[in-house]
């Protein structure tokens, strides 16, 4: 089918010229094409970008340097990476080009296997491994579909069929004698009994019941009170005993002193012995030599 294209001659007359169906054709071609450089270039750009990560993230572990936000980054860049490169893909499906060693998709790949196995230490997987093989379609949907009605067979068994600990759990009769058993009256501790109802007794009777009650309060304060005086007793006694305690310690600190003084006395009798034999002893000596002397001048003579 062609086209037509509207002008004005030099006469302001209206021209019309065919214009061939393949121009448009090509037209769009280009703009696909250009596109596509675009996309490719921002790819190179993106590689260029993960070749200056993983040359920082050998950096830091060569110095021993946490990388964990670093991985992340480059992770999603890999991501980012493959997805323009499948992009990339479709519109060359698309466009019916044939993918060359030489062309930009082709060298984009090759990038994006070595920076995959830069980072990962192995090689990308496949394409055919990540897309499900449509044969087999079927089989994946009866396989996700199978555990919902094992599911909904389990619930059904778990509705029907319940075991119980107790088979006389739900019994209402013997739920009734387990709390008259636990929970009788005979059975419950209270700190303070309750009274005896007083509504069916007499004067007389409610005088000699509060006379017994206070009978008993007297004999419990007796006790208490003889309690207290044992208690009173054995407390003085004690005082006593610190009392005697204390007088044993001043005789003891008393007769520490007497040895104390004792001992100082002895020791300045003990300076004044060795000061008197120390000048005692050279008047010794002195006569020893003299009576040595004596007895030479004797003996030679």
């Amino acid at each position: 089918m062609d086209y037509y294209q509207f002008g004005l001659t030099e006469t302001g007359a209206a021209l019309v010229s065919p214009v061939p169906a393949w121009h448009e054709h090509i037209s769009s071609h280009r703009g696909a094409h250009q596109t596509m450089s675009t996309s490719a270039y921002q790819l190179f750009l993106l590689a260029d970008h993960l070749k200056l990560s993983l040359l920082e993230r050998q950096r830091a572990i060569s110095l021993n340097i946490e990388s964990t936000r670093q991985d992340r980054h480059i992770r999603r860049s890999l991501s980012q990476f493959q997805d323009g490169i499948e992009q990339l893909e479709s519109q060359s499906t698309d466009l019916g080009e044939a993918e060359d060693d030489t062309s930009d998709l082709a060298r984009l790949k090759t990038q994006y296997a070595d920076l995959y196995s830069q980072f990962h230490g192995s090689a990308p997987p496949s394409a055919e491994i990540k897309k499900p093989n449509p044969a087999l379609a079927s089989d994946f949907a009866a396989a996700q579909s199978r555990p919902s009605r094992t599911t909904s067979s389990l619930q059904k068994n778990n509705k029907n069929v319940r075991f119980h600990d107790n088979p006389d759990e739900h019994d209402a009769e013997a739920q009734a004698h387990r709390a008259a058993a636990l929970f009788s009256d005979h059975q419950r501790y209270r700190d303070e009994p309750e009274a005896p109802d007083q509504s069916r007794m007499d004067n007389p009777q409610i005088h000699t019941y509060h006379k017994q009650v206070l009978r008993e309060q007297d004999d419990q304060l007796e006790v208490l009170g003889q309690s207290i005086g044992r208690q009173r007793m054995l407390g003085i006694q004690m005082g006593n005993e610190l009392d005697e305690q204390v007088e044993m310690l001043d005789d003891v600190e008393r007769g520490v002193d007497r040895h104390s003084a004792t001992l100082q006395r002895a020791q300045k009798r003990l300076g004044t012995i060795a000061r008197k034999a120390k000048d005692n002893w050279n008047w010794v000596t002195i006569t020893i030599l003299m009576m040595i002397l004596v007895l030479l001048i004797v003996v030679l003579k």
